[in-house]
């Protein structure tokens, strides 16, 4: 406990910092334990640090609330354009339009370009090309060898870049949609506001117990503000004014950080000193 309480953790330092009305029952050695020897500028990691890793990860449940992505993976196709005139045309459209298969088309890259092949289409199959792709699930493209008589019928474009970033979207998509609490998850879509209420509303409070210590050089557990933060748990705060109150607090930080009195670290001699003090007397 005492190791944590040297980090600042931000757990250990509330439950040491605990108003005696809330305590049932106390060993009398405790009392030699006070927040003040172990409050530091160390703080501002622990606290403000872990509270804008939340608010990171916050960011990220709301992009994939507001962008749900379907069950039905996409495959590679769903990249690949046709070049016509001044635009293009989804390859999967063209195919369709022009009564062909991707399994009879033979590719070749084209050299000092990226993502560009010129397509060539075989309908007897005696050429054996190797089509586009050689499955539904794959993630390559197929390149085959075309005899240099043979024209290409059209020129494809395949965005690898946003194929590759759809893949890894998919896949933290669906893995979040797997481990979500539903209980949760199902209250954050009632009240509708597209973030995790509960997590969001200990987050501020976490930015403004570290904000209190760096005002005050002290840390009251007991918050001033109870109804505003049980509105936040409620949902009947818009996202981005959660967020809005959370740049302000950091920025609150930030200030009163520079100029607090507060130690750099925890004096780790005199703590460890009182840690060997209460086990002397309790062994």
């Amino acid at each position: 406990m005492v190791e944590l309480l040297q980090k600042n953790n931000p757990n250990i330092l509330e439950i040491l910092a605990s108003p005696e009305d809330c305590i049932q029952h106390k060993n009398p050695l405790m009392d030699l334990l006070k927040p003040e020897d172990f409050l530091s500028k160390l703080c501002k990691d622990t606290f403000a640090g872990y509270a804008i890793s939340q608010i990171k990860k916050a960011k990220g449940l709301n992009k994939k609330i507001l962008n749900p992505i379907d069950k039905e993976r996409k495959s590679i196709l769903d990249f690949w354009y046709i070049l016509k005139n001044q635009g293009s045309i989804l390859l999967k459209k063209w195919l369709s339009e022009n009564g062909k298969v991707q399994e009879k088309c033979g590719l070749v890259s084209i050299d000092n370009t990226k993502g560009m092949f010129a397509l060539f289409y075989n309908e007897s199959g005696d050429l054996n090309y190797k089509g586009i792709i050689q499955h539904e699930e794959a993630n390559q493209v197929s390149v085959s060898s075309v005899p240099k008589e043979e024209k290409p019928i059209a020129y494809l474009f395949c965005n690898l870049d946003a194929y590759s970033t759809y893949c890894k979207d998919y896949r933290e998509y669906w893995k979040w949609v797997s481990e979500r609490n539903e209980d949760r998850y199902n209250v954050n879509q009632n009240h509708g506001q597209n973030y995790d209420s509960k997590n969001m509303m200990h987050t501020i409070r976490l930015l403004q117990s570290c904000e209190q210590i760096f005002k005050t050089n002290s840390f009251n557990i007991r918050v001033e503000n109870r109804d505003e933060l049980l509105d936040i748990k409620a949902g009947n705060w818009s996202y981005e004014a959660v967020m809005d109150k959370a740049e302000s607090l950091i920025k609150s930080i930030e200030h009163y950080h520079s100029i607090s009195n507060l130690p750099n670290f925890p004096d780790i001699e005199k703590t460890t000193k009182i840690l060997i003090e209460i086990r002397e007397n309790l062994y």
